[in-house]
């Protein structure tokens, strides 16, 4: 079906779950998480276990549980939070019930 496209937006949003929060990428991130880019597995999820892992394995970005991760990858993933809400502005628009 067709995404309706809101004011202000040249396609539809490109959200990404990570951590609690839910950031839209769509201003900025088009080129990693637009349909047939390098992270455009991670659009429409939660990702937080796949980029705590750094991985592309569909069984850890279908997999939003969280409770395994090492120490490591728990700041993997706070990092990857950080980038997208400090360096990258990507606005948080919503929250991830965990």
């Amino acid at each position: 079906g067709t995404e309706e496209i809101p004011e202000g937006y040249g396609a539809p949003p490109i959200y990404v779950g990570a951590g609690d929060k839910v950031f839209d990428v769509s201003f900025g991130g088009v080129l990693f998480y637009g349909p047939g880019c390098s992270y455009h597995r991670f659009a429409g999820v939660d990702a937080s276990r796949a980029l705590a892992k750094m991985s592309f394995d569909p069984a850890d970005v279908e997999n939003n549980d969280v409770s395994d991760l090492t120490d490591k990858q728990r700041k993997t993933m706070e990092d990857w939070i950080k980038t997208f809400h400090e360096r990258k502005n990507y606005p948080i628009v919503g929250r991830l019930e965990k």
